[in-house]
């Protein structure tokens, strides 16, 4: 009984320290998620977790007002078979902020292709949600002979995408949920993003909403500049998978076909029931998925 006692004082202790300490217990709890996944925080042009081990290398390219750590779980799975890279693009995350830089499609490939070499990696996979997947293929579009093969999450890039209930409203002049302007909306931006959210502690979510309404500024340039980026245009080659949870309401699912018709190499895979973040809502399956397209896929001959 007193162990009872006892694990029940400690369960509120921390419930109270996260609620009191919330930027403490935040860095904690993620670099626990970090360890778990066997990724060490590293610095470049960018800042980046590595998991330092395989012989072929899987970059992933997080979204919009997203991060690293959007793929710190999923990559659990994925370490045995890749050594994983996931760095922070310029304008979020840990990297450095910069309104005078361009944010645009183009901008940030060259970014990704500068960052890759000072690693001196010269060909990998490459993965990415969102306005990361938007990203991950126009670099296999532009550099075809670095990217072995793609695995785009509900990714950015055709009109289609755009018919969404998030980007009709804000093309409307209305707002958007990616862009936070106070801190009580970071509550709204997870629930649109996410089906079946996964359980993140109150100091992760209290310390993301912080930054989140301290980028409000940066973040509504960015998206002006993300939405006048040219669309994807194909053919574009190279190997790949695309996902998309049925019920996105950021990007819409529409954006899955014509993703896949620029793609002659390219398959789909629709998730019922999931939002617009298949590796935190499903990670298990949404790795699943993937590893089994490189079981069976080639990749790029280019």
């Amino acid at each position: 009984m007193f162990f009872l006692y006892a694990l029940g004082g400690v369960a509120l202790a921390l419930a109270a320290a996260d609620r009191l300490l919330p930027a403490p217990l935040a860095r904690a709890s993620l670099a626990l998620e970090r360890k778990r996944s066997g990724l060490t925080l590293r610095h470049a042009s960018l800042p980046y977790l590595d998991s330092g081990t395989g012989k072929e290398v899987l970059l992933l390219v997080h979204g919009f007002a997203g991060d690293k750590d959007n793929f710190t779980r999923i990559a659990r799975l994925l370490a045995p078979h890749f050594r994983v890279v996931i760095p922070d693009l310029p304008g979020f995350g840990d990297a450095r902020r910069d309104p005078s830089a361009k944010h645009d499609m183009a901008a940030q490939v060259e970014n990704l292709r500068a960052f890759m070499a000072e690693l001196g990696v010269q060909r990998f996979h490459m993965g990415g949600n969102s306005m990361g997947g938007f990203i991950a293929a126009e670099y296999a579009a532009r550099y075809p002979k670095q990217v072995e093969s793609l695995w785009l999450l509900a990714p950015a890039g055709t009109e289609e995408t755009l018919e969404s209930p998030a980007f009709q409203q804000y093309l409307a002049g209305g707002g958007m949920p990616l862009l936070v302007p106070a801190p009580g909306d970071f509550a709204t931006m997870m629930a649109s993003c996410m089906a079946r959210p996964p359980f993140f502690p109150y100091s992760l979510k209290h310390v993301l909403a912080r930054r989140a309404v301290a980028d409000y500024p940066l973040h509504c340039d960015l998206m002006k500049q993300l939405v006048a980026s040219p669309h994807l245009r194909g053919p574009i080659e190279t190997p790949a998978l695309i996902v998309w949870g049925s019920e996105d309401r950021i990007l819409s699912p529409k954006g899955g076909p014509a993703t896949m018709a620029l793609m002659p190499n390219a398959s789909l895979v629709v998730m019922d029931g999931i939002g617009h973040l298949p590796m935190l809502e499903a990670t298990g399956r949404t790795a699943r998925d993937f590893l089994e397209f490189r079981s069976r896929a080639p990749s790029n001959p280019t």
